[in-house]
């Protein structure tokens, strides 16, 4: 009888790591679910929240226009200073929903080279929630929203950033 607090115990902290994680992966190959721009209404305003190191992040999206949702993230150094941006298309294409986006440096350098993106496929849309591979955005709470990305190290370790917003407007 004594052995079911230690499998639970395990069973908790196996599952620990899987349950945290936020962001999906899935094979080259997967098909992406049919999405429109109208199952993301609820992403549409300004968010503010804890980025980055603690430091101030703010993200915004605006309405659809021509099949494409425009969104902006700013990542601050401190209260005064710009550390980094992203500009962000969120698109129709082919019966689903793509997610394109570019890093800026304060001064407006890019990060990627000028025809260069990074693009997030689809892997599942659900009321309030879109899992992207490696990138997730969804309902945090009534006001909230909690965006999500996976990324690889300079050591090919992967972690996962989270960022939590709160609706400003």
């Amino acid at each position: 009888m004594r052995v079911w607090p230690l499998i639970a115990t395990v069973s908790v902290l196996i599952s620990t790591p899987v349950l945290a994680q936020e962001t999906r992966t899935a094979p080259d190959d997967d098909v992406p679910p049919p999405a429109t721009l109208e199952q993301m209404d609820w992403l549409v305003g300004q968010w503010a929240g804890e980025g980055i190191g603690g430091q101030p992040a703010y993200e915004s999206w605006l309405p659809p226009a021509g099949g494409t949702m425009v969104g902006t993230f700013v990542q601050q150094a401190d209260n005064d200073t710009i550390r980094f941006t992203e500009h962000l298309y969120l698109m129709e294409e082919g019966g689903t929903l793509v997610l394109r986006l570019k890093h800026f440096n304060a001064d407006l350098t890019g990060w990627e080279e000028k025809d260069d993106m990074l693009t997030f496929r689809l892997i599942a849309v659900e009321e309030c929630a879109a899992y992207f591979r490696s990138l997730t955005l969804r309902c945090d709470g009534e006001d909230g929203l909690l965006a999500a990305v996976r990324m690889k190290s300079d050591g090919d370790e992967i972690s996962e950033l989270v960022f939590r917003f709160d609706r400003m407007d």
